[in-house]
């Protein structure tokens, strides 16, 4: 019997340091439901049940749990990191949330029992993806969607973006490695020095009608300077990260059984949604 679980403990103990440090209490409302809109763009709020209880796996700050929680019956906020008592404060107002400090190895959960799930930027910092998104789905009742987002293999980028990501995923090993306080101010300073001046430069060159799909960080020409500061410490903060194309990623839902699978056709990439099979498919 393995009893070793699917986590890295010092991932997990980086993103208790991450969410603490940033709350999200200094993202404008605004900014947070655009931000909400995209990554729940392709799910099917409508096909839910009356009072839906359903899960949030990795739930961080509890960002998009707060959100999400005004739409459903019941919402289960899963996270193993200390930034679950985050999310306790942040959703304090919602009691139909309920927080469980847990990992995909040990959600508090019978299987096949909740109406809808969701990971957003989680599964991709597990060592065993796959073995985590199947989890999650058995966690569904059939017919019971799940809304996945992973870091992508720049699959869609030319060979030139793939080749400075590598570059850059070298200081990520470095700034990973050190103690989390170097670790979060090296990661502010790449906020201010790279991240805000190539996302301004995006913003404008946008406004002058050229194209800046491919600019480097042209995804944050229009946020604000606080989520780039979140993000670069999200992204170079982080040791364990995996990334897979969209190929991938669909083989990967399709292995842990789900169906009808959808993707989003923009940023963020590559955000997909699939669907447990129905009991009568099941039983095919």
């Amino acid at each position: 019997m393995n009893d070793k679980k699917n986590s890295d403990a010092k991932t997990v103990a980086g993103f208790g340091d991450e969410w603490t440090r940033f709350d999200q209490t200094g993202m404008a409302e605004a900014e947070t439901q655009r931000l909400f809109d995209s990554y729940f763009s392709v799910f099917p709020w409508d096909r839910l049940p009356a009072n839906s209880v359903g899960f949030d796996l990795g739930c961080g700050s509890g960002r998009w749990a707060r959100l999400a929680a005004r739409r459903v019956g019941t919402l289960h906020c899963i996270d193993p990191s200390s930034a679950i008592e985050v999310a306790r404060k942040n959703l304090a107002g919602l009691p139909n949330c309920k927080l469980h400090q847990a990992g995909v190895d040990d959600m508090p959960l019978a299987q096949k029992s909740m109406d809808f799930g969701y990971s957003l930027g989680v599964l991709h910092h597990i060592p065993d993806t796959q073995a985590a998104l199947t989890a999650c789905v058995s966690k569904l009742k059939s017919g019971a969607p799940f809304l996945l987002y992973l870091y992508y293999a720049l699959d869609n980028k030319p060979w030139w973006f793939r080749a400075a990501w590598r570059l850059s995923d070298l200081l990520r090993k470095l700034i990973s490695s050190m103690p989390h306080g170097l670790r979060y101010v090296s990661s502010q300073i790449l906020a201010a020095v790279i991240y805000w001046p190539l996302a301004r430069l995006a913003w404008l060159a946008e406004k002058l009608g050229a194209g800046v799909s491919n600019f480097p960080l042209s995804a944050y020409r229009n946020c604000s300077f606080y989520v780039m500061r979140t993000d670069a410490l999200d992204r170079f903060g982080t040791s364990l990260e995996q990334r897979f194309s969209r190929a991938q990623i669909q083989a990967m839902m399709q292995a842990a059984g789900l169906r009808d699978i959808s993707f989003r056709e923009a940023t963020p990439y590559w955000c997909a949604v699939g669907f447990t099979p129905l009991a009568e498919q099941e039983n095919r």
